[in-house]
């Protein structure tokens, strides 16, 4: 088997939480990585596809448009079953992959975009209300609203504050910033009152502080803590489909201490997905062994269900776009797989966007009457549209770009600790 391009199909973009500054910045790093193809997967908003797309199309990468949400299986909660969210039994992670984020809504779809939106941002402004009022009692009087961090998050993006719905790490790094201000024994001081107890870690690493932060002060039973909203996982998956989208489930496996009785084993998981038509699956391998991975990917493909891999970048950890293991490489067998369902993604978007049958209808089925062959054919023009992408843009680099220095390429690649 020859050595695929680099694709990776989850990757959250500014304004969401992410390693990145701004889109061009992401974008950046992909044209020195050599990616041919990136999903942007973000929650909330996606007001910021239309620069995705723009920016992505220059550098001759394709651009695979996702979406993420947080649901709540009813009957699932009811039973006590962790699913992919390792602390909340019925809560499921959900995402669509290859949507066509530019259609216009049906007034139902509209009416669900809108609901997210705006109960994260009732969320997000209860919170920062919550911390700030929190820090006042202890000694620090931060000034700090949604509305200020926000407009920050929009500043550091590059994007109009419109585009921005807050999430936590944001709100964490907001007070971890106005802490910084502090002289250290102040700042020790301050947390302590406020945690109840002393700060565990560097209070020089920002990155390690706004993960205390985001533990100790906006979780369960914390000061800062306000129920999410989520949507029921009928209603997520009504709206990928409402938005020509492939409904797919991200799979948690080994990145929680113990494997969810849900996705374990992946057989039945596999089955599991099967019965709620759900042909797709991915995995952030980064948090996840080898052998787990191939486990997953043997399974899951055997079933039908094609397995896409991704990478987050939902830290400030500047990984490579390269989905990797935990442990080390991918497998040989899991890079195809990912490679053949990215392929899938590219055909189903285009397809659907020019008004044709994609890898699912509008009702989540499966098309064509051979499922193999079916797609056999959506990677075969997956392949294309991804190498047809990079042709031109490759030769117009080279007619009219310079070779990017060793220095941008290290100021890309640098590294931060995980938040």
């Amino acid at each position: 088997m020859t050595d695929r391009p680099v694709v990776n199909t989850h990757v959250h973009f500014p304004p969401n939480f992410s390693a990145f500054t701004t889109v061009e910045d992401a974008i950046g790093v992909a044209i020195d990585q050599g990616v041919r193809a990136i999903g942007i997967s973000n929650f909330y908003d996606q007001q910021v596809y239309a620069r995705f797309a723009e920016r992505a199309g220059e550098a001759g990468i394709v651009a695979l448009f996702g979406l993420e949400f947080i649901t709540l299986d009813p009957d699932l909660a009811a039973a006590g079953t962790l699913v992919n969210d390792p602390a909340n039994p019925g809560r499921v992670y959900f995402c669509g992959k290859g949507i066509s984020p530019f259609r216009e809504k049906s007034p139902a779809a509209a009416a669900t975009a809108a609901a997210i939106r705006a109960d994260n941002d009732a969320r997000a402004t209860a919170m920062v209300a919550q911390l700030a009022a929190h820090f006042a009692a202890v000694g620090l009087d931060t000034g700090l609203t949604a509305g200020l961090v926000a407009a920050d998050v929009a500043a550091r993006g590059d994007v109009p504050v419109e585009f921005v719905s807050l999430q936590e790490r944001h709100i964490a790094r907001a007070f971890a910033e106005a802490l910084a201000g502090l002289p250290r024994e102040q700042r020790a001081a301050v947390l302590e009152r406020a945690y109840g107890s002393p700060s565990g870690v560097d209070l020089d690493d920002q990155v390690a502080l706004q993960g205390e932060l985001r533990s100790r002060l906006l979780k369960v039973g914390t000061p800062g803590f306000v129920p999410e909203v989520p949507l029921s996982f009928a209603d997520a998956y009504g709206y990928v489909l409402a938005m020509g989208g492939i409904p797919t489930f991200p799979i948690l496996a080994d990145g929680a201490k113990n494997l969810s009785p849900f996705e374990y084993p992946p057989s039945v998981l596999a089955q599991r997905l099967l019965e709620r038509q759900v042909y797709a699956a991915e995995l952030i391998p980064i948090r996840n062994r080898g052998e787990i991975v191939d486990e997953y990917v043997a399974a899951l493909t055997a079933a039908g269900i094609i397995v896409m891999g991704g990478t987050e970048h939902n830290t400030a950890d500047r990984i490579g776009y390269d989905p990797t293991c935990v442990d080390g490489p991918l497998s040989a067998a899991a890079r195809q797989a990912f490679w053949e369902a990215t392929c899938v993604v590219a055909a189903h978007q285009h397809l659907v966007a020019a008004g044709e049958p994609g890898y699912v209808d509008a009702a989540g089925r499966l098309t064509g009457t051979d499922p193999a062959a079916r797609k056999a054919e959506l990677i075969a023009l997956g392949a294309s549209l991804i190498t047809a992408a990079h042709q031109p843009a490759r030769a117009g680099q080279a007619d009219s770009e310079p070779a990017r220095s060793a220095e941008s390429m290290e100021g890309h690649n640098e590294r931060s600790e995980e938040s």
